[in-house]
């Protein structure tokens, strides 16, 4: 019989009655069933209100980076994520940056963009004006939404303008800037951008079509700066190469695209760990890196009078410590007080420490032994591990994984046969 993913009804069934479907469409055994629908803090029932058409969790390793001082305060820093080396490197570069004073950070507080798009006017420049002259009445109507966010200080606070060029003619788009607090505000900004279309409609004589938040969150920005000392981090050689790999960087968007995946590997582990969008804080920072034409670095690197490395970070960061996967995930709630903090801005904050420290333990790799050293022994005993290596086993075949310099399962395999042979 041929296989179909049309399923009709599929939504309306229970976790484990959909993966029974699953199950037989893909032919899973026992093992994999298993797998699948085994949880752990997230049981089953949360995670079927969470998302659509659930048949089970996928659970990623939650490590800890230490060593890490964050505007004077000792902080622990969650991290979920999959890759080797990343935790270790943060808190390597975080106990480098503690000889100087740590991290020190600043942002310009939660405001996020709503964007309403407005075609089919006639005079847009005109229009444009219409808008700005009835800026009151458009944010009275947006903050009529949500009386709550406006009583904590929050709500809609001004608004923007813009005429596009676009190759179906000219569009107004207007911006509604929203104090979001210490939610992410995806509901609330769409909510609003939602409300105030038809006034916009009729100021305007044009039709309104996108109403929705932007995550190029220009004014949600998170800065970090960090002093690295010359001699805690290897000296002036040490020092040149990381400016080196920096100048590089900045210069091509080819070295770029890795140097800003390294920054993202230490943010987006953050933001997972505290059960935010990582593809929200994803988009607004690549987005970001672009924002002036070309692609460029979201960190620099500079050498003060002392010949140290001054190393600074600015990122949009639209997080939140209210509503969404934060405030339902067991794990989540655990990870923001593992960290200790009370508002988004906070968070936002740490989590720009966190990929300074990330891209300078990468730029310190490359410029020194290179980045696979850090990864090698990691990645060997995973590899160990599928090879077949029992517990006993495990740190021979690694050792000498490393020493070949072959971190292959064909050679760990290989390595196994030798060992058992020589018992």
């Amino acid at each position: 019989m041929e296989r179909s993913s049309r399923i009709t009804g599929f939504y309306k069934l229970p976790p484990e009655e959909r993966l029974k479907l699953v199950r037989d469409f893909a032919g899973l055994n026992e093992e994999e069933i298993t797998a699948i629908f085994t949880t752990g803090s997230l049981r089953i029932e949360q995670a079927d209100r969470m998302i659509e058409n659930v048949i089970g969790t996928f659970e990623l390793p939650l490590g800890i980076a230490t060593n890490f001082k964050i505007d004077g305060r000792d902080v622990l820093i969650p991290m979920a994520i999959e890759e080797p080396s990343v935790v270790a490197a943060a808190s390597n570069a975080a106990r480098m940056a503690r000889h100087k004073g740590g991290f020190f950070t600043s942002s310009t507080g939660p405001l996020m963009i709503g964007q309403v798009q407005v075609t089919d006017v006639a005079d847009p420049f005109g229009a444009k004006m219409e808008l700005l002259a009835n800026k009151d009445a458009i944010i009275e109507k947006a903050n009529e939404q949500d009386p709550l966010l406006v009583k904590l200080g929050g709500g809609c606070k001004d608004i923007q303008v813009r005429v596009l060029d676009t190759i179906r003619g000219p569009m107004v788009i207007l911006h509604l800037l929203v104090d979001c607090r210490d939610a992410m505000g995806a509901n609330a900004v769409n909510t609003m951008a939602e409300a105030v279309a038809p006034l916009v409609e009729r100021i305007t004589g044009g039709r309104v079509y996108l109403r929705i938040i932007s995550n190029l969150a220009t004014f949600r920005l998170a800065r970090a700066k960090a002093i690295f000392d010359k001699e805690a981090i290897g000296g002036e050689e040490v020092v040149e190469g990381i400016l080196n790999a920096y100048a590089f960087a900045k210069a091509d968007p080819y070295r770029c695209a890795t140097h800003n995946k390294g920054i993202m590997n230490g943010v987006t582990a953050v933001v997972l760990a505290t059960g935010n969008d990582t593809r929200a804080v994803e988009a607004g920072a690549h987005s970001y890196a672009a924002f002036n034409g070309g692609y460029t670095s979201l960190t620099t690197y500079e050498k003060n009078k002392d010949g140290d490395l001054v190393g600074t970070i600015e990122l949009p960061v639209a997080v939140g410590l209210i509503g969404g996967a934060t405030a339902v995930h067991p794990v989540a709630k655990a990870c923001v007080k593992i960290l200790g903090i009370n508002t988004a801005d906070e968070l936002s904050r740490i989590i720009a420490a966190v990929g300074l420290a990330q891209n300078f333990a990468a730029l310190r790799a490359l410029a020194t032994e290179g980045i696979q050293r850090g990864h090698m022994t990691l990645h060997a005993r995973n590899i160990a591990v599928m090879a077949g290596a029992r517990e006993n086993e495990v740190d021979m075949v690694v050792e000498e994984l490393v020493n070949l310099r072959k971190i292959r399962i064909d050679v760990a395999k290989e390595i196994l046969e030798k060992i058992r042979g020589n018992k």
